[in-house]
């Protein structure tokens, strides 16, 4: 009797936990989201000199309680997880986990500076596109992310010429300019400023001299322009000749790996093979 109130109860919060088709479900997911602001922004004050001085106490608290409150969101994560490991290691659970790591290890490093890195807390905000019902987006961005993967091989072709081009630009300019210009001091300067000016980034930090000099450097300026389309218009080929879009995502959720985004008719996770749940919509939404 006891095992299988226990099991109700890991079932009843694993559906308020990682589904959003009802309100307590909803309601969960919306003050997490914005517990999760409210650290972000917490730590992005305390970096703040003026603001640190004046409540740095009480910014370090609130910290503090964000931090147990995100710990014991995990541990309810890990007890309602059919399978605790599969969500420990997948992205989301690595992400929920670094949410409250950092302020734990400045108790154990001497880096007081350690515990910014707890803005990572932001990547949580990605719950949102369940929340708000936009994982139609989220099957978008799978589209685009294969795009990525096909495009990589044409792109790597690309960024090979592109080293190649700067290296050997950025060598031209050294000879060029390296006796008159002191700016242009060695090869590997040399190059970073062919960097930064076919990417027309232009810090102009480094500038050309020379009546020669300025004139590659126009040159490469204008050819920068063409070089910034190319990996644009490789992906967006791909893209264009990829099969139509599967039909957009839910937001069911895995309960062993925690994944979200599964179709309506999915029976197994995409990410961990584990079998999904009926949906759950015991409440109106």
């Amino acid at each position: 009797m006891g095992s299988s109130k226990r099991t109700s109860t890991r079932q009843g919060l694993r559906h308020i936990i990682f589904e959003h088709s009802t309100r307590r479900s909803k309601a969960f997911d919306i003050i997490l989201l914005i517990l999760i602001g409210l650290a972000v922004v917490a730590t992005m004050l305390e970096s703040v000199e003026p603001v640190s001085r004046k409540h740095g106490e009480a910014l370090r608290t609130a910290e503090w309680i964000f931090t147990v409150l995100f710990m014991l969101e995990y541990s309810a994560r890990l007890y309602c997880s059919k399978s605790p490991l599969k969500y420990a290691l997948s992205p989301f659970g690595i992400i929920d986990l670094l949410a409250w790591i950092p302020l734990w290890l400045t108790l154990l490093i001497d880096h007081d500076a350690a515990h910014y890195l707890t803005v990572v807390r932001i990547l949580r905000m990605l719950r949102a596109f369940r929340i708000f019902k936009m994982m139609p987006l989220i099957g978008a961005g799978d589209r685009l992310m294969e795009a990525l993967r096909k495009s990589l091989p044409k792109i790597l072709v690309f960024m090979f010429f592109i080293v190649t081009l700067v290296t050997i630009l950025g060598s031209l300019m050294y000879i060029i300019e390296g006796t008159q210009n002191q700016n242009f001091s060695s090869i590997p300067t040399s190059v970073y400023w062919a960097i930064i000016t076919i990417t027309t980034v232009g810090f102009g930090d480094i500038t050309p001299i020379t009546p020669l000099g300025k004139i590659i450097t126009s040159m490469m300026m204008l050819i920068g322009y063409a070089i910034i389309a190319v990996p644009t218009g490789i992906v967006i080929s791909t893209m264009r000749d990829s099969p139509a879009a599967n039909p957009p995502a839910s937001g069911r959720a895995c309960p062993e790996c925690g994944r979200d985004g599964h179709r309506d008719n999915a029976r197994h996770c995409w990410h961990c093979g584990g079998r999904l749940e009926e949906n759950s919509a015991s409440e109106n939404p």
